[in-house]
Order: C-alpha cells, then sequence, then structure tokens
C-alpha cells in the first residue's frame, strides 16, 4: 500500500518536517528530536566549540602508550589483539576487526561476536580467520566471524564462529540473541580464487557452537554490498544497507513469508526465495519524488517512504542497485552502520561528494516503521580540516547509548574519534585513537569500529580496525543532559 501525500502530511506535523534551522549546535538544538550536529552550511568551528558546553565527559587526555586518549576518569582494557592474543585453537587472533555486539553468556559472562573484514584469497592476510572444521563456507576466503567470552574473572576466550566468508563488515543483534554478519563484497565463485559466490548474510550464534555448523547464506535476504542489518521485534521486517557505488546504495526492507515465526535456527529453514525484498522510494512532504538522502540539508527533514520490489535478488545477471532506473528507488551515498532503538532503525550514510547531489560528512536518518517515514537526525557539515582534532566526519558503526542519544565510530579522514550524539543536538569526543600506522611524518590512524555496550551498560567496547584491536572501555557514565 502506498504512503498518500495526505498521510505524509499529516505524519510530517508529528515527526517534525519542514524544520528550517541554520548554524551551530546550539542553534540545532531546537529541533524536534533532533541529535543534531550543524547543518551543511553551517559552521565546524562553532559546532565543535559548543560541543564541549554541559555535554559528554571533558577534553581527552593523551595516552602515554600511544593506543585510546580518553577523558579523564576512563580507562581502557585490550580484550583481543591480532597477531598477540590467540584462540582457544592456538591460532592468532584474525585482524581487521569489524562490527561488534554483545550477548549475556552464562555464568556470568559477556559474549561478544566479532566480524573481521578481510577482503579476497586467505594468501593475502597474515591472520586471516582460521578454517575450524564444520564451520567453512568458502574455505578460499579469509574473513568470518570470532566469538569471545570475557568472563567476570577477567580472563578472556576466544574461537571461531564462522570462515570462509568475505569482508565481514557490520551486521546486526537479533531479538533472540544471535548475530547476523554481513559480507560486504559481491565476488562470484572464479573471481578472487573464491570457489563460491558472495554478498551475503549469515547468522551466528555465540552460546550454542553445534548451530553454526555448515553455513548457509541468507540468500532470500539479496546478494550485494552487504553493510549492516537490524530485526524490527514487532511487525518482523528486516532493515539492511548496502555500501556502495557508482550508483549509489540502497536501503533494502525484507518482509518474511505470512506465519514464519523467528528465533534460533528458523532462518536457516527458509527458501532462498522466501519473503519479499524492497528498496525504497522516497519523496518530500509536497509530494515530490527524491533522488538521493544527500538531498536534505536541514536537521528534521522527513521523507516519506514507499517500498518497490526487486527483480532478482540474487543479482543474477546485474547488481540488484542498477536493476533501477531514474525515478523508481532513493539512494545514498556510503550506507554503513545500523542500530534498532526507540522503535525504529537508526540509519548511517557515512559521506557525500561529487557523486551525490550536495556534500555531507556523514548523516544519520532515523526509519520510522509505524509512520514509514526517515527522518535526518545527524548531519555533519565537510570537514575543513580533518588532520586536526575537533570535528568530526565519516560516521560509520553506530549504537544507541543506554545513557541517552546514540554513540558512533569514525571512519573519516585524518583524526578518529569515537563520539556521541545527544537526543538534544550536542556532539562529544568520548575516545581518539592514538596508534599511528603510518610514520612521524605521515600519520595514519585506522578506523574505528564495533561501537557496542555490555549488555549491563557499564562497559563500551570499540576495535581499531587495523591491526584489530579490541578495547573495553569502562568509566563515570551518566546520563547526558537535554
Amino acid at each position: 500500500m502506498s504512503l498518500t501525500r495526505r498521510d505524509f502530511a499529516r505524519n510530517s506535523a508529528i515527526t517534525g518536517a519542514g524544520v528550517a534551522l541554520a548554524g551551530s549546535v546550539g542553534a540545532l538544538a531546537t529541533a524536534p528530536n533532533a541529535l543534531a550536529s550543524y547543518d551543511t552550511e553551517g559552521s565546524t568551528e562553532e559546532a565543535s566549540a559548543d560541543a564541549g558546553h554541559g555535554v559528554g565527559y571533558g577534553p581527552l587526555v593523551s595516552d602515554p602508550k600511544g593506543v585510546l586518549a580518553l577523558p579523564a576518569g576512563f580507562e581502557y582494557r585490550v580484550i583481543t589483539y591480532s597477531g598477540r592474543t590467540k584462540l582457544e585453537s592456538g591460532e592468532f587472533t584474525p585482524s581487521n576487526h569489524d562490527g561488534t555486539a554483545t550477548f549475556d553468556g552464562p555464568r556470568g559472562t559477556t559474549l561478544l561476536v566479532n566480524n573481521h573484514e578481510l577482503k579476497g584469497p586467505r594468501a593475502n592476510w597474515k591472520y586471516p580467520v582460521p578454517l575450524t572444521e564444520g564451520l567453512v563456507y568458502d574455505p578460499a576466503a579469509a574473513g568470518g566471524c570470532t566469538v569471545v567470552e570475557v568472563r567476570p574473572d577477567g580472563r578472556i576466550a576466544e574461537w571461531v564462529g564462522i570462515a570462509g566468508t568475505s569482508t565481514n563488515c557490520a551486521g546486526g543483534r537479533t531479538p533472540w540473541g544471535t548475530w547476523l554478519t554481513c559480507e560486504e563484497n559481491s565476488d562470484k565463485a572464479g573471481v578472487n580464487g573464491m570457489t563460491k559466490d558472495h554478498g551475503y548474510v549469515f547468522e551466528v550464534d555465540p552460546v550454542d557452537r553445534r548451530a553454526g555448523r555448515s553455513p548457509k547464506p541468507l540468500k532470500f535476504f539479496g546478494r550485494y554490498d552487504h553493510e549492516a542489518v537490524v530485526i524490527d521485534p514487532r511487525r518482523g521486517h528486516a532493515y539492511l544497507t548496502e555500501d556502495a557505488a557508482g550508483p549509489n546504495g540502497l536501503f533494502f526492507r525484507w518482509t518474511p513469508p505470512t506465519g514464519f515465526e523467528y528465533g534460533h535456527g528458523k532462518f536457516r529453514k527458509l527458501a532462498d526465495d522466501a519473503g519479499v525484498l524492497q528498496a525504497p522510494k522516497c519523496f518530500d512532504s509536497g509530494g515530490k519524488f527524491v533522488d538521493d538522502l544527500s538531498r536534505a540539508t536541514k536537521i528534521g527533514t522527513v521523507y516519506g517512504v514507499d517500498w518497490v520490489d526487486v527483480p532478482d535478488r540474487d543479482a543474477r545477471t546485474t547488481p540488484v542497485r542498477k536493476q533501477f532506473g531514474d525515478g523508481e528507488v532513493t539512494r545514498a551515498r556510503k550506507l554503513e552502520g545500523m542500530w534498532w532503538g526507540d522503535g525504529g532503525a537508526y540509519i548511517v550514510s557515512s559521506y557525500a561528494r561529487e557523486e551525490s547531489p550536495v556534500q555531507h560528512d556523514g548523516q544519520v536518518w532515523f526509519y520510522d516503521p509505524k509512520r514509514r517515514t526517515l527522518t535526518l537526525k545527524v548531519l555533519l557539515g565537510v570537514n575543513p580540516d580533518p588532520s586536526e582534532d575537533g570535528a568530526f566526519d565519516g560516521p560509520d558503526n553506530i549504537t544507541v547509548s543506554p545513557y541517552g542519544g546514540l554513540v558512533i565510530a569514525e571512519d573519516g579522514e585524518g583524526v578518529q574519534h569515537l563520539f556521541g550524539a545527544t537526543d538534544s543536538g550536542r556532539t562529544y569526543p568520548i575516545a581518539r585513537n592514538e596508534l599511528n600506522i603510518g610514520t612521524a611524518q605521515e600519520p595514519e590512524y585506522s578506523e574505528f569500529t564495533g561501537v557496542t555496550f555490555s549488555p549491563d551498560g557499564r562497559i563500551l567496547y570499540a576495535n581499531i580496525q587495523t591491526p584489530g584491536i579490541m578495547l573495553a572501555i569502562s568509566g563515570p557514565w551518566k546520563r547526558q543532559r537535554r
């Protein structure tokens, strides 16, 4: 059923459409429900200066160990380190940590499923995911997931959750306590040494090691460069992002078959063409079609969303995003992390340049499934000097904080941060990567990934992707002021 213009006008009044604000964070804080930074016409310097007034945890203190700068009173612990820590089987922890989620484990433990974004043949990587018997999809591929157990006494254990997958980037936690890991690579068998088709989603059970044997791709979610996925626990839809360009990627909705009941092992029983996979078609409050989400330049912008069926979800001859012509679907550049919270899905578009209608250095949208609307919550203007500490750019992995607002992993240029965005429109730094993997003359800092809180909300876990380090951050967390 299409969303009529009258329906959208009514929904817009509820969610705050038409908010036209410009300038610094202070001004943008008046946007209804905005997790605002600043709009693309605003001042980066103003936004950065305003961010410290009454929110956050104060300035970051440089780390004498050269790993992680944190606010005073906070500390970190290294949980896994590629090439240094080892799995239960004796192999080294794989490299290139990415998307992560936490789960309550047995006997008071915390379990984390950690993606390893390793693309192409295994020979290309010093520390690929080990090919554990029974858990391998394609023995030629280097990626996969490990499961990390943090015990109450502080001891750590790690084992393989799935192996032989490619470029495991983000993913998503399910309401029944499993992890959906996403391949951000759609090489077919015979390409780059692969022996099977890639570009799929797989399910990993952190508690039941037997559940992941003989990995099965969940082909009903489509074959493309997957980034993240979330499940609507009430309506049963899955929402997925695609990180691709030429043309820009898509945001998808999967509707399960009638009568399908979610739960452990249920996805494996579905047919490859089960349910319906659709892409969005957005329009503004005047009913005008929106071709790309980067058209929005104001916090509080609201678009209505219709859904269009994907013709060939397995992309046998044509990539999914290329199966639609101009005017048929709404695209976005660098669709990245997602997280379910507040009754909907938070969705990141990391940046947009010349290939998008309007340049920006990051957006976070909120999809409301009840009203079928997308609302722009965070908008980062183009960072004028990423090598300087202060401004944020290139949001990627994201989580909803138990202390209010969002915590976002930065994958931009230059300096890399974990930063927060409050529900009243302020941004603030939480951590800065100080591990220089470049040279003194030309420093380089890897992106943050896998940002997620422990089930009790006391620990913030995050990864430095290269070389592959999982960190546990603790300190005086507090509810952020409005």
